[in-house]
């Protein structure tokens, strides 16, 4: 995987078969500690939610995101951010396996990192930069366990950032300053705004 400094991603992926890949409170919490050793030191993150049986995270590649690093006896060089995920996912899985008496693959073999909008925040002038598809990411990553009927606020789902943008918790993981910059965010209604309905064919752009 190639990353561009400055551009959002929208990372994703279910279990295999669409099956669960968390089976308790303890779980979340494991995998929630494995974002923050994996992911958060190679790159900015704006949101995220674990749900059942899968994950969201919404992140801007900065200088860290683009390194590389030589992996294994051949050294052969591979991104730094993708090789720390694959990682990130293997461990978790192993560890689940063993939970569960589970064999095999645990998450589905790719997982995604899909590119949001056009330009790179820091290569045009932020009048110019196209902030909806960041705004419907994070939107639509904190909308979803309502919408999956697993709360019926978005502020009782313990495992998603809303609570921390809602200011109901702190994480110094997510770079809310940022978020509320490029996606447009208002900070003075956020709960009105973080509710509003997002079109199917707005949600089909993160995807």
């Amino acid at each position: 995987m190639i990353f561009e400094e400055g551009a959002f991603y929208h990372v994703y992926t279910q279990g295999n078969n669409r099956r669960k890949v968390f089976f308790s409170r303890r779980n979340y919490k494991f995998f929630y500690e494995k974002i923050r050793k994996h992911v958060y030191p190679y790159c900015d993150i704006l949101a995220y939610c674990l749900m059942p049986n899968h994950f969201h995270i919404l992140i801007m590649a900065n200088n860290e995101t683009v390194k590389t690093k030589k992996i294994g006896k051949h050294k052969i060089e591979k991104n730094i951010l993708s090789e720390s995920v694959r990682v990130m996912l293997s461990s978790y899985s192993q560890a689940i396996n063993k939970q569960e008496g589970f064999s095999g693959s645990l998450f589905r073999q790719n997982i995604k990192f899909k590119k949001l909008g056009n330009d790179n925040y820091w290569g045009v002038s932020k009048r110019y930069y196209n902030h909806n598809d960041v705004y419907t990411c994070l939107s639509y990553i904190h909308q979803n366990p309502v919408k999956a009927h697993l709360v019926k606020r978005m502020e009782d789902w313990e495992f998603s950032s809303f609570r921390d943008y809602a200011s109901l918790r702190e994480d110094h993981m997510i770079n809310k300053e940022l978020a509320y910059e490029v996606a447009n965010l208002d900070k003075d209604n956020f709960l009105d705004q973080a509710y509003s309905d997002l079109p199917d064919d707005i949600i089909e752009r993160i995807f």
